[in-house]
């Protein structure tokens, strides 16, 4: 339990000095907010979906296979109960807010901070579930979540289908399944930009730490529920829905780890375009990120004792 909890505290201990680097660069002034914003675009359109592409070149066996068919089961039977959850939390406030805090309890930060910790703490046995996992929640925040934070009219099929995610997705199936592979010095090419996604990723979180207003969020009592919920209740449920099914470990602790990351940073792109609180939404991204690195530890040790029950 506790060379666990090492190994997983050692690598959020690695994320965080990355996120500081990029904290103190956004308060020096040499991260500004276009900067951010410009290598969040890059992070989305061009990296991640190097890592889906990447992490699917891989034989394909019947193990592989199976491996592939458990993890699209177990991570999108997990986003069915948060989609069921999130329509009963914070009933009480009012429709500005109500929407953008349900979102940001149950949409964890899978892409910039659920994949660099799994491919550091678990390695590459782990990335086809997680890619799996990171594919399943952007079909459901670009369908349920944005209806979630914005009503029926933000729904876009569109941008779904043509979301980057969602066609490294597609790209890395047909990969998987063809057998096929990029040429040498393509395959090459597209390893590197995906190796960038854990630098990168974190000094943009920095970064935008640096820009939120830390008085207010250490100040607002319901960021803390909020944060509650996703960093404590939503690993808590993810662990303990998929336990009776007795799934691959490696599936298992990378489904509860994803779980236990923070707040989506979608959470205030989307209050943002949909004119709702963005200043919220960053809030309880940056509070949710501070507080994970105390809990995400605790939870893939969790997983990881219940997965060898």
């Amino acid at each position: 339990m506790l060379e666990a909890f090492s190994v997983v505290g050692g690598s959020v201990l690695t994320l965080f000095l990355l996120m500081s680097a990029g904290f103190l660069f956004g308060r020096l002034g040499l991260l500004s907010g276009e900067t951010l914003s410009q290598v969040s675009r890059i992070l989305l359109y061009v990296v991640t979906p190097s890592i889906m592409i990447t992490s699917f070149e891989v034989e394909r066996t019947p193990a592989s296979q199976g491996q592939l068919v458990s993890a699209l089961a177990a991570m999108t039977g997990v986003y069915v109960v948060y989609m069921l959850l999130s329509q009963l939390l914070f009933p009480r406030e009012g429709e500005e807010h109500r929407g953008i805090l349900r979102f940001a309890a149950v949409y964890g930060n899978a892409g910039f901070m659920g994949l660099p910790l799994i491919q550091s703490a678990l390695g590459q046995e782990a990335m086809m579930a997680a890619v799996v996992g990171l594919a399943v929640f952007n079909t459901v925040t670009w369908t349920q979540g944005r209806a979630l934070m914005g009503g029926r009219r933000e729904l876009s099929l569109k941008k779904l289908a043509l979301n980057p995610g969602i066609l490294g997705f597609a790209a890395g199936l047909l990969l998987f399944f063809t057998g096929w592979r990029l040429p040498g010095p393509v395959d090459a090419a597209v390893g590197y930009l995906g190796s960038m996604n854990t630098p990168l990723a974190m000094v943009v979180i920095g970064g935008q730490m640096a820009q939120a207003d830390l008085r207010k969020v250490f100040a607002t009592r319901k960021l803390y529920l909020a944060s509650a919920v996703k960093l404590l209740g939503i690993p808590l449920i993810t662990a303990l829905v998929l336990l009776p099914f007795r799934i691959d470990p490696v599936i298992y602790v990378t489904a509860v780890i994803l779980a236990g990351c923070p707040t989506a940073g979608a959470t205030s792109l989307f209050a943002q375009s949909m004119g709702r609180d963005a200043a919220l939404a960053a809030q309880q991204v940056t509070l949710s990120t501070l507080l994970c690195l105390a809990t995400l530890p605790a939870a893939a040790v969790l997983a990881q004792l219940l997965a060898n029950l």
